[in-house]
């Protein structure tokens, strides 16, 4: 008996670790120590320096059951890419700017070649971010988990200065709330979309013409990641009150969490248009509106809160970042939520 015949393969893991480091590479950034395959990643702070009083912001969170589409199409590139956001946006919604992000990866059989394609999508969403990959941990769990599955998460650190961290305490009656589109359906309530669909290969291939693509091309759509978008924003002056990632609990539970007591959202359904996908997936599973507005982002992936003044200098700066924001509301005296109208 030996650890292979076990269920756990050392040398597969070699190889995924050789096969990862030319993804790995690509984010690394200049206060990064060593190289990948020490015992800790190593990150140099004498730049954080510069920030009057610095702030360590973290994040950690997955992809949720999205996992199991990327299964199913056999399609690893791109989940990588939702667990960096998943992260780095939660530290951009606090004004902060990503550092290092390292990844967890559990699968029931170490296949490199698709180790090495979860990593690559990861290294691309560190890219996106700004960010470097400075480790990470392959787990092999025979007997607990079935050999071709796996899960991913990950955790990020990042840094603000005191004076600059987005809490929502200066949001005032009359500001504007601008949302910065979305990519589609990102990583939250897809345990809802599995019960709308069928998870077969032949479903999620089924071209939609509304859709444009396949029904597993929209659905696999990368998340967001806002962080170049509110950089630039902050890099131009402008003042984020207030700062709302919109994940798991939509509309209804993710904006309330950056106003203040006493205040709440007023939000226009038709201040934009509501991707496709959000459409089908509300007529095919018989869903209603609140629901719909109360599992995914509906098209809206961050909710910022600014003066009235700024509106226009928002936009135009989201426009040069490739982001598509709209007003889409704005804050009132009331009873802390949301109000849809």
């Amino acid at each position: 008996m030996n650890y292979k015949k076990a269920g756990v393969d050392i040398e597969a893991g070699y190889k995924a670790v050789e096969l990862m480091k030319e993804h790995v590479k690509k984010t690394v950034r200049p206060e990064v120590l060593g190289g990948l395959g020490g015992f800790a990643g190593a990150f140099d702070l004498s730049l954080i320096k510069k920030y009057d009083e610095p702030v360590l912001l973290s994040g950690t969170d997955g992809c949720g059951t999205k996992i199991k589409l990327a299964m199913i199409l056999d399609k690893h590139d791109t989940i990588g890419i939702d667990a960096v956001a998943m992260c780095v946006n939660d530290i951009v919604c606090a004004g902060g700017e990503p550092l290092f992000f390292l990844d967890y990866i559990a699968c029931g059989k170490n296949y490199p070649e698709k180790i090495a394609e979860i990593v690559k999508g990861v290294a691309e969403g560190c890219l996106q971010s700004e960010c470097a990959l400075i480790g990470g941990e392959t787990a092999e769990h025979p007997g607990l988990m079935p050999e071709n599955d796996y899960d991913l998460a990950g955790f990020a650190v990042g840094v603000v200065d005191k004076k600059d961290i987005i809490d929502g305490s200066s949001i005032q009656s009359g500001d504007i709330l601008i949302g910065i589109a979305s990519s589609g359906v990102h990583s939250n309530g897809f345990s809802l979309v599995r019960k709308v669909f069928p998870m077969t290969v032949e479903a999620l291939n089924t071209y939609y013409e509304d859709l444009g693509q396949t029904l597993g091309e929209a659905l696999l759509a990368p998340t967001r990641i806002y962080v170049k978008a509110l950089k630039k924003l902050k890099n131009d002056g402008i003042s984020i009150k207030g700062c709302a990632h919109i994940t798991g609990g939509g509309f209804f539970e993710n904006v309330p969490r950056m106003l203040p007591d006493y205040m709440k959202a007023v939000i226009r359904k038709n201040s934009y248009q509501v991707p496709a996908i959000f459409n089908l997936i509300a007529s095919n599973g018989r869903i209603d509106e609140h629901m719909m507005y109360n599992t995914f982002n509906m098209g809206i992936g961050m909710v910022i809160a600014v003066d009235k003044k700024d509106a226009d200098i928002v936009l135009n700066s989201l426009e040069e970042t490739g982001d598509n924001g709209f007003v889409i509301g704005e804050v009132l005296e009331g009873d802390k939520g949301v109000e849809l109208c």
